[in-house]
């Protein structure tokens, strides 16, 4: 019941092969090409094969080899602007290299596709909450890139011995309560990071792109998720599938979201440090609310997230960039 993760030296990914390996999953193997990823995240000793999906010749023969049942998909490009700017790359790893992945499970009899996706696949939703059911409109590369990833899925699927499950991931952060991985994605984009960042006197300020949207306080609102809670998610979706569960599309979110200027106010309450804040215009495309209904997942696959405060997300990646703060400067001040 050899599991294969793509993906795994990543940030979601690493922290999905550290539960794996500490719930009692020893047939792991995870495949990286380490463009983003490293190989540090790997906590047990997991065979790492360094490999890109674009090689499909090699890719066949990791999944026939190695007796390959079931699949986590993380590898993937995840920067919603460079995926405006460089659309080719977004459809060349995300779709074209996941359909790659999936001629070769389907010749090799994988039984199981867990697929790593996003509510980018919804675009700007009109209430402001997604269900799964609510209408998929992307309005990036990015997001569009998965959503024909989830079409290409089901389409295999209804002809093939395959089960999958999709979970769409809204805005994950946080890390490893004893900082052990993280985020180490350079030039980050995401927010808690990067005023977890400008805390540490890295980053030299916080954006906030719109102050006038209708919210309480003017300010975007998300859901945020721990990275945990999302790894655990995924536990359930493989241990559904194994134990012949139907195939099902899921959000994986809190169902509540908080703004940009509730964001940067925790990092400064949970760091002690204040930084610089600059109000800017709003991007094109960000919804003033983007909020999961996560019921579906709750109920069917009985997810219970355990980190579900604000408070307890940020601390977690505060602590985890000072770790980062601190591996720097021995590297730079060896004793």
């Amino acid at each position: 019941m050899t599991t294969l993760i793509t993906g795994g030296c990543g940030y979601i990914g690493s922290h999905v092969v550290k539960q794996l390996s500490e719930s009692g999953h020893n047939d792991l193997i995870v495949l990286d090409n380490l463009s983003t990823g490293s190989p540090e995240a790997l906590l047990h000793n997991e065979t790492l094969l360094k490999h890109d999906l674009a090689d499909t010749h090699k890719l066949e023969s990791i999944l026939k080899d190695n007796s390959i049942k079931s699949i986590i998909h993380f590898a993937a490009s995840i920067v919603v602007p460079e995926s405006v700017s460089n659309p080719i790359k977004y459809y060349s790893n995300n779709t074209l290299n996941t359909l790659n992945l999936l001629k070769g499970a389907v010749n090799a009899g994988v039984e199981n596709f867990i697929f790593s996706s996003t509510a980018a696949v919804y675009g700007i939703p009109n209430s402001g909450i997604a269900f799964e059911e609510t209408a998929t409109l992307p309005i990036n590369p990015y997001g569009w890139s998965k959503l024909m990833t989830e079409q290409i899925i089901q389409d295999i699927a209804a002809v093939h011995k395959l089960k999958f499950c999709i979970l769409r991931y809204f805005n994950v952060a946080g890390a490893d309560s004893q900082s052990r991985i993280g985020q180490r994605t350079p030039n980050a984009t995401h927010l808690i990071k990067v005023a977890c960042q400008a805390a540490t006197g890295k980053g030299d300020s916080v954006s906030i792109f719109g102050t006038d949207y209708p919210t309480p306080d003017g300010t975007a609102i998300r859901d945020y998720i721990h990275v945990d809670d999302l790894a655990s998610a995924h536990l359930l979706a493989l241990s559904a599938l194994e134990a012949g569960t139907e195939s099902g599309t899921f959000n994986v979110g809190y169902g509540r979201g908080s703004s940009v200027r509730e964001v940067i106010e925790q990092v400064k309450k949970v760091s002690g440090k204040d930084f610089k804040v600059i109000e800017s215009p709003r991007r094109a495309g960000d919804p003033p609310n983007l909020i999961a209904q996560s019921d579906k997942i709750r109920n069917k696959l009985k997810w219970k997230p355990q980190f579900d405060n604000l408070e307890t997300i940020v601390r977690d990646a505060w602590n985890w960039e000072q770790k980062l703060m601190r591996e720097k400067e021995l590297l730079t001040n060896p004793q």
